[in-house]
C-alpha cells in the first residue's frame, strides 16, 4: 500500500478487489447503457445484488465521461458511482477518461461522501493503456484534491500486481 497526503485528503494505492472496499462509494468502470456485464461491473453485480442493476435501469444510461450514482446494494460500500470511460480508439480518449474521473469525484462531493475507491477505468475490455490511464487518473485526482473538497480518502484499487506497480511508478514520477 502506498499513501500520499494531498491537502487534507489521503490518496492511497492498494492491490485488491474493489468490491471488498469499505469506502463510502466504489467506482464502477461502466458502459454508457449502465448494463453490468463483465470485469469490474460483473463483480459488482454478483456481490452487490440485483438492486444496483435495477437502479441503473431506472437511470437509463449516461454519456462517455459521465458518472451517475446508485445504491451499493449488498456491498460494503454504501454507493456505487458508475463512471463511463472511453473505448480505446474511439477518439478524444484522454479527455473522456479525465472527465469520468473528475465527474466521479464531483459526484462524491455533491453527495457529501468522505471516501471513494477507483478501479483503473477503461483498462479492461475497453483497451485503454494502463500507463496512460494511471497518468490521467492520478493527475486529475491530485489536481482536484488541491482545491476545496470534503473527501478525506481516495483509494485506487488495482486488481493485479502489474497494474499496482504501474500506478505506483506513475504516482512517484508525478509527485517527485
Amino acid at each position: 500500500m502506498v499513501e500520499l497526503k494531498v491537502n487534507k485528503t489521503i490518496l492511497e494505492l492498494v492491490q485488491g478487489d474493489i468490491t471488498e472496499q469499505s469506502t463510502d462509494a466504489i467506482v464502477n468502470a461502466a458502459n454508457a447503457a449502465l448494463q453490468l456485464g463483465g470485469g469490474v461491473a460483473g463483480a459488482i453485480k454478483r456481490k452487490g445484488g440485483p438492486k444496483i442493476q435495477e437502479e441503473c435501469d431506472r437511470i437509463g444510461g449516461t454519456y462517455v465521461g459521465g458518472a451517475v450514482i446508485t445504491t451499493g446494494g449488498n456491498l460494503k460500500a454504501k454507493y456505487v458511482i458508475h463512471a463511463v470511460g472511453p473505448r480505446w480508439g474511439e477518439g478524444n480518449e484522454d479527455e473522456k477518461l479525465k472527465n469520468a474521473t473528475l465527474n466521479s469525484l464531483k459526484l462524491a462531493d455533491e453527495k457529501n461522501l468522505k471516501s471513494i475507491s477507483f478501479p483503473a477505468i477503461s483498462t479492461g475490455i475497453f483497451g485503454f493503456p494502463m500507463k496512460r490511464a494511471s497518468e490521467i487518473m492520478l493527475k486529475t485526482t491530485i489536481e482536484y484534491l488541491k482545491a476545496r473538497t470534503g473527501l478525506e480518502k481516495v483509494v485506487f484499487v488495482l486488481y493485479d500486481r502489474e497494474s499496482y506497480n504501474i500506478f505506483n511508478e506513475t504516482l512517484k514520477s508525478i509527485t517527485a
